[in-house]
């Protein structure tokens, strides 16, 4: 364990920082690090270098090269620069590197130097060129703050929503500050500058002079700052080599260092643990590292090249030509099973495990001291946490035997704990593989997320790798294996060496079914790449209609569309297409094409009848269909409001009807026509409402009102059958209350409908008087009927007997009452009787 150890350096009495190599860098680089731009993604991100910059040659060979760089040295992708001139690298959280120009241009590059977009700072920034830029990120996402050479600063908090903020001006500033930073406090984002002795607060609205608590007053002037990963603390170095710590609200005071070391330090940036307790600043100058925190002595490591500083949410990344390395606060759970004589659990259940493997007997000794104190559940969870924390596999291992060989010895120990920490190691030991080139540790792996590694792995175009975490640690289709092969299939397109054929057979066979596929997006990815057959060919395999016919419509493929919609059997998507067409073909274009699809034809037809009236017609006319066309002037007859305008629709109809051979039609149509004009003159002799009407409406409203001979008139005119005419006119005989007219009637000649409903009718407007006028006249069959609707019971049990007719005997007793009938119940049933004898 004191070999294990020998690396350890302590600050102060409890804390300890270890500097280990992640990789032997490979990237072969002739150009020292200072004279390069250098940005590497936190995360374990990759590197970008721009070499050459400072050269003002103009030959091609001098050109600026942008190299993109794993964290391993393997190169991902370079071009030559042939852009501005770069002030700034930087990364976005979604690792897109940010290219800044002098002019206030920012580019956008993926990691394989490819471009995506671009945009400026505004015409302020253009005007004074950029002194400085920063790549910071918040909770809005990445953002760039610029210095311009007219000592102001602009920035932006999310490059994704781009909201540009001119900040205030700081009063008498002559020349650039000797350091600034970007802050983020309570959701708002400001700069932090100083000048010699100065410091200035920036906001939205002002400028502030501002003083660090507890600051010595014999510090002198401010030569860097750094802001911690999480934008919390603060740290300051000054010409007196004196370093002040503290929160970035400059409200409180961590710790404070004098490093005696009065040159300005190429780079200044925090180490810091996740909560620890311990403050700590990495401070680089050209050949000397050091390590300031909450203590009066101080780490130094002596550096042997150039080198470049990552600040890391658990660490710092240590880059030069040669090795990539790690430097960060040994976690307590480590300390305590590898610090020299520790007695701690952990450390005597590892101890135990590696004298078990010895077969000694010492094993049961150290079980039993630990079980004595009733800690091995707590040894067991420390081994578990410290195996996180190593980057060595074989000690990971070690420490997950000891945690193995503990859980035996505890009744009911959650495996759930030790399991998953098998699973993150090994995933972790597959990403920090030197040909991938991602140290994640265990605390940055934890806070990033396995759904966006996997992005970062996809972005890497590490398909294989991504696809086998998501199997190995089970994950759903659609979160994983899913996602991924569609990202796959997005970049296979994009290959042109290869047919179009071949493309569209390798993913079929790649993704098949899978759940959670859109061939429809891959499809759309081939489109934008300029491969409108493939794309074609992927939407074949999509078998959402809904998703195909969108895509179809964009790529100007209507009547493939269309079809594609009509076989869906969705209407909404059929309407959707034929008014696409609709506006982009001529109208006779238009009606060619819908020929030729009956089901597209129908419907754009109904959508017509409800929208588009015009439109209908011309259809009807397109085809010569006489009888839709006679239905169309019908119905387009209601919408005029002068007569005359109607009785024209109306005759355009007729002569529809005609053309069509529909003799009823046309016959209905010239009737109709009549009627109008009828009832204009109606309208215009009595001064009433006559138009609109029905015949029968009109023929009962001229009773009503007292026009017998009109209403005679239209029974002739329009032949009403006998019956009908005799009907509409006792009821509006009835309704108007002419009794007699109603009498003169009935005796006009005989009735086409019998004499029972001038009884019903009579009944109804509650003149019984009247009723009985008829009843002698109504037939024998229902004068039954007729004599109880009068209410002579006695005259229907008469009529019933005598007809001899049962069931006209129940109808009558039906309708009688016990106390008022007696008799005519006696008589019903004495009757009955007799029939039944016989």
């Amino acid at each position: 364990m004191d070999c294990y150890t020998a690396n350890w350096n302590p600050l102060g009495e409890e804390a300890f920082y270890r500097k280990f190599e992640l990789y032997a860098m490979e990237w072969s680089l002739k150009e020292d690090l200072r004279d390069c731009l250098v940005a590497a993604a936190p995360y374990g991100g990759p590197i970008a270098l721009l070499k050459n910059n400072a050269r003002k040659e103009k030959s091609p060979s001098a050109r600026p090269l942008l190299e993109i760089y794993s964290a391993s040295g393997l190169l991902l992708a370079s071009i030559p620069w042939k852009s501005g001139q770069l002030v700034q690298l930087g990364w976005t959280a979604s690792e897109d590197l940010l290219c800044i120009q002098e002019d206030g241009t920012v580019l956008i590059y993926n990691l394989f130097c490819e471009f995506k977009r671009h945009f400026s700072m505004g015409n302020e920034v253009l005007q004074n060129h950029v002194l400085e830029a920063k790549v910071f990120h918040t909770e809005y996402g990445t953002g760039v703050a610029i210095l311009t050479g007219a000592h102001r600063f602009s920035l932006t908090t999310n490059i994704d929503d781009l909201k540009l903020r001119r900040m205030p001006e700081v009063p008498g500033l002559q020349k650039p500050p000797s350091c600034w930073a970007v802050l983020s406090q309570d959701r708002v984002t400001i700069v932090l500058l100083a000048v010699g002795q100065d410091l200035y607060l920036l906001d939205n609205t002002s400028c502030s002079v501002v003083t660090p608590p507890g600051m010595s007053p014999s510090a002198g002037a401010y030569l860097q700052m750094a802001v911690s990963f999480n934008y919390r603390c603060l740290a300051l170095f000054t010409d007196t080599g004196y370093i002040w710590m503290g929160l970035a609200t400059l409200k409180e005071k961590l710790c404070e260092f004098n490093s005696s070391i009065r040159s300005p330090p190429k780079q200044m940036v925090w180490c810091m643990r996740p909560r620890s307790r311990q403050r700590a600043v990495v401070v680089a100058w050209d050949r000397q590292l050091m390590v300031a925190g909450n203590s009066t002595e101080c780490i130094q490591f002596v550096l042997d090249e150039d080198s470049y500083l990552v600040p890391e949410l658990d660490g710092v990344r240590i880059l030069s030509r040669t090795s990539h390395e790690f430097l960060h606060e040994i976690p307590e759970a480590s300390q305590e099973i590898f610090k020299i004589a520790s007695m701690a659990p952990g450390a005597l259940l590892l101890e135990a495990q590696k004298e078990y493997e010895k077969e000694s007997q010492k094993a049961d000794e150290y079980l039993r001291e630990i079980k004595d104190q009733k800690l091995l559940p707590e040894a067991v969870s420390q081994c578990i946490e410290a195996a996180g924390y190593e980057h060595e596999p074989d000690t990971q291992k070690s420490l997950l035997r000891a945690a193995s060989f503990g859980k035996c010895f505890i009744d009911k120990f959650p495996p759930e704990g030790f399991v998953r920490m098998c699973q993150d190691l090994r995933v972790l030991n597959a990403i920090r593989d030197y040909q991938i080139g991602i140290p994640l540790t265990f605390t940055q792996y934890k806070q990033l997320t396995i759904e966006v590694l996997l992005d970062r792995l996809v972005l890497r175009r590490l398909y294989p790798l991504a696809i086998r975490i998501c199997e190995y640690l089970r994950l759903s289709e659609i979160q994983g294996v899913s996602r991924i092969l569609a990202h796959w299939a997005c970049y296979k397109v994009q290959q042109k060496d290869k047919s179009d054929e071949e493309v569209a057979h390798a993913i079929n066979q790649k993704l098949g079914d899978t759940p959670g596929i859109s061939y429809s997006e891959i499809a759309a990815r081939a489109y934008d790449c300029g491969r409108t057959e493939l794309a074609i060919k992927l939407l074949e395999y999509e078998p959402r209609s809904g998703e195909q016919v969108p895509l179809l419509l964009k790529m100007k493929r209507s009547k493939l569309a269309l079809s594609k919609a009509i076989e869906s059997g969705d209407t909404d998507l059929v309407y959707t297409v034929v008014l696409h067409l609709k506006n982009e073909l001529n109208r006779g274009t238009f009606f060619m094409t819908l020929q030729n699809q009956p089901v597209a034809l129908s419907l754009y037809r109904q959508f017509c009848k409800h929208q588009e009236r015009e439109t209908l017609k011309d259809l009807y006319n397109q085809d010569d269909n006489h009888q839709e066309l006679g239905n169309f002037h019908v119905h387009s007859s209601y919408s005029e409001q002068r007569i005359e305008g109607r009785v024209g629709a109306l005759q355009n109809a007729l002569d529809e009807y005609y053309k069509a051979k529909n003799e009823f039609a046309a016959k209905a149509t010239e009737d109709q026509i009549k009627l109008l004009r009828l009832q204009r003159h109606l309208q215009e002799d009595f001064d009433k409402p006559y138009l609109d009407l029905s015949l029968h409406d009109t023929v009962s409203n001229l009773i009503l009102d007292g026009h017998h001979k009109r209403a005679e008139q239209l029974y002739r005119e329009f032949k009403i059958p006998d019956k009908r005419y005799w009907w509409l006119k006792i009821s509006a005989l009835a309704n108007r209350g002419d009794w007699e007219e109603m009498e003169k009637f009935s005796k006009s000649k005989k009735s086409p409908i019998g004499y029972l409903p001038f009884v019903e009718i009579s009944v109804k407007h509650h003149n019984r008087y009247e009723a009985k006028k008829y009843v002698l006249r109504v037939t024998p069959e229902q004068r039954v009927k007729a004599f109880v609707l009068v209410g002579d019971l006695d005259q229907a049990a008469d009529a019933a007997i005598e007809h001899k007719n049962e069931t006209e005997m129940n109808f009558v007793l039906s309708k009688c009452t016990a106390s008022t009938d007696s008799a005519v119940v006696e008589k019903l049933n004495r009757a009955r009787a007799q029939l039944l004898k016989k």
